[in-house]
């Protein structure tokens, strides 16, 4: 089924920043429920991220009156119709407890968007992608995929934007895609799953596939997935439960340590849910990049540099454990709004996002102008 142009009635205006919802930092498919911590230790935990981090000098206050959409929401999934007739059971082996998402239509996404202040989705396939062990086949997914996603943003160019996807571990078919959605399609970037089978990011089979995204200066967004090896470690727990934060992880080590992040400068890459585990790991990352002298001779500016450079979506991850660490190595200049719609409501990031006690212009970068750096084209719309 070709997309089609959904009807929308018009819906109320954003949200406000005062509405008390809770944040949660809980990975689509877990099974758990929002994690709230009481009054007295948000407080201390929200107090030391102020700390740690000089931007976070005052709470934003919400204005008097409701703005007019102006968010930028670059983790926003789409399910074209064709694509989950094939990828259904899939789909529901990824996340067995949001079978919803097989449901999902643009005028949901519109509608969404109008009631939580979001001028601007960008969107993507999630898991599983478009690789089930055939070449054609993932060729197949990846263009239809793309071609509905440009449909979207053909009949609403201010609301949506296109992460492509690609047909990956086939690198011979992503180039092609590649060409495709650039030339043809004139996406806004690229998406990317954090592993394919057994190979991360940072693997010398990949390195055509950024070598030319670099030449491209791409925006490249990593959604996590998990690996092969490590989907099943644990009886009863879901791979998103934890699996999806190291994998994310897994997947900055990978560019990282193969000198990716050094070579190909100009990618701008987007990370998921605050880098995943990464922030408690960073001493420890950083450690092994000085006693190895083979990788520490890959990174000619030093890996803090390399790391430095990365952007980070909020996509639940809100409470001050979580987004303040990766503030630490970020700053408000690399941090972007996601939501990860619709596997969860925005209500499970923007209230968090809110009350973290965000500088009213540190605000305005996560939830709006970081992404105008990441996706020009949105400078010249009705969205910039």
């Amino acid at each position: 089924m070709p997309y089609r142009k959904p009807t929308v009635a018009s819906s109320p205006g954003a949200m406000s920043s005062n509405e008390q919802e809770p944040a949660s930092d809980s990975p689509h498919g877990s099974g758990l429920g929002c994690l709230c911590c009481s009054r007295r230790r948000f407080m201390t935990l929200a107090g030391a991220a102020m700390l740690s981090t000089p931007s976070l000098t005052r709470a934003a206050t919400a204005p008097s009156e409701p703005r007019a959409p102006h968010r930028i929401d670059v983790h926003h999934h789409i399910f074209p119709p064709k694509y989950v007739e094939i990828a259904r059971e899939r789909i529901l082996s990824f996340a067995p407890n949001f079978a919803h998402v097989l449901k999902w239509t643009p005028a949901q996404s519109l509608e969404m968007m109008d009631r939580s202040g979001i001028r601007t989705a960008m969107v993507s396939l999630s898991n599983p992608g478009t690789w089930f062990g055939d070449v054609s086949e993932a060729r197949h997914l990846a263009r239809l995929a793309n071609d509905y996603a440009a449909g979207m943003r053909r009949d609403h160019p201010e609301r949506f934007g296109v992460l492509a996807s690609l047909s990956l571990p086939d690198v011979e078919g992503s180039l092609k895609e590649i060409a495709y959605a650039y030339d043809v399609l004139e996406v806004d970037g690229v998406g990317l799953l954090t592993s394919y089978e057994d190979k991360w990011p940072g693997d010398d089979a990949f390195a055509p596939v950024f070598q030319e995204l670099n030449r491209r200066k791409a925006t490249v967004f990593f959604h996590p997935t998990s690996a092969a090896c490590c989907s099943a470690l644990m009886e009863g727990v879901a791979p998103p439960l934890i699996e999806y934060m190291f994998d994310t992880t897994r997947a900055i080590v990978s560019l990282l340590l193969s000198g990716a992040l050094s070579k190909y400068r100009d990618i701008k890459f987007i990370f998921s849910h605050a880098g995943g585990a990464t922030a408690p790991l960073i001493q420890r990352i950083l450690f092994h990049t000085t006693v190895n002298k083979v990788v520490a001779e890959r990174l000619p500016d030093g890996a803090l540099a390399d790391l430095k450079r990365l952007y980070f979506d909020a996509a639940t991850s809100t409470s001050p454990a979580n987004l303040g660490a990766i503030l630490d190595l970020a700053g408000t200049d690399r941090i972007v709004l996601g939501t990860d719609f619709p596997y969860l409501p925005p209500q499970t990031t923007l209230p968090g996002l809110m009350k973290f006690g965000f500088a009213s212009e540190d605000l305005e970068k996560i939830e709006r102008t970081n992404a105008l750096t990441l996706f020009p084209r949105l400078k010249t719309s009705a969205a910039g």
